[in-house]
């Protein structure tokens, strides 16, 4: 599995990041019944899943596969002048 390179970017670590940290500080404001805090805390997932999606566009994200010919094939072929 290690060979895909599956989430092994900068954006995908950061959002993963932010996102945990969030559902820790929701569940420990569960756990003492704060709801402003809970709240703080599902905030804080959506901003590490805006945060993962912004640096993946801003081109620190894993490059989309893209089906039909591989780029050794498209780059082989001669052109024509």
């Amino acid at each position: 599995m290690s060979s895909s390179g599956h989430g092994h970017t900068p954006a995908a670590w950061t959002g993963v990041i932010i996102a945990f940290i969030g559902f820790c500080v929701a569940g420990a404001f569960i756990v003492v019944a704060n709801v402003p805090g809970f709240w703080a805390g599902m905030a804080l997932i959506v901003a590490g899943a805006v945060v993962g999606g912004v640096m993946r566009a801003a081109g620190l994200g894993q490059t989309p596969k893209r089906s039909g010919q591989p780029v050794a094939q498209a780059k082989a072929q001669p052109q024509e002048g």
